[in-house]
C-alpha cells in the first residue's frame, strides 16, 4: 500500500484554510449509511495540509451533548449523495462500527489513514492510484 509519507491530515476547523464554496460545508449534517441508519453527524473534516483536500469525514456519534461522544472516520469516497442536511455514505453502520479506532497515541499516524483506506478498500488518495473524488476541498 501507498506510504502518504510526508502529507499529514488535519481537521479543517483547526486549519487557517476554508472551503472553496461555503454552500458545500456538510459539517453539523446528518450521516446515514446505504440502509438509511443514523450515523452521527459529520462533526469535522480531515483535510490533506499539503494539498488543501478533504479526505475524510469525522463523524461523531453517541454521548450527550458531545460528551462521550465518539467519533469514526470515513473516507470522502464512500459518499454516494449529500442532501441539503444529510450526508449519505455507500457503507453499513456495522462496516462504519468496525473500522479501525483513532489512537491519538500513535506515532506514526500515516499508518492509521491507510489502514482505513485498506478496510473500507478505497485506494489513498495520496497513492499512485487515488482519485480524488467530486467533493467540495479546502483553499488557503
Amino acid at each position: 500500500m501507498a506510504s502518504r509519507s510526508t502529507t499529514s491530515l488535519v481537521k479543517l476547523s483547526d486549519s487557517d484554510q476554508i472551503l472553496a464554496d461555503p454552500t458545500e460545508d456538510i459539517r453539523g449534517r446528518k450521516v446515514e449509511d446505504r440502509n438509511g441508519e443514523d450515523l452521527g453527524k459529520v462533526d469535522d473534516l480531515l483535510i490533506d495540509a499539503e494539498e488543501g483536500r478533504i479526505r475524510f469525514l469525522r463523524v461523531e456519534h453517541g454521548g450527550i451533548l458531545g460528551i462521550g461522544a465518539t467519533a469514526s472516520f470515513i473516507p470522502i469516497d464512500a459518499i454516494t449523495r449529500i442532501a441539503e442536511d444529510t450526508v449519505y455514505v455507500g457503507e453499513s453502520r456495522e462496516r462504519v462500527g468496525g473500522a479501525p479506532q483513532y489512537d491519538p497515541d500513535l506515532i506514526d499516524g500515516s499508518q492509521y489513514y491507510d489502514s482505513l483506506y485498506g478496510y473500507y478498500g478505497y485506494p489513498p488518495s495520496w497513492g499512485a492510484s487515488g482519485i480524488y473524488p467530486g467533493m467540495p476541498h479546502g483553499r488557503a
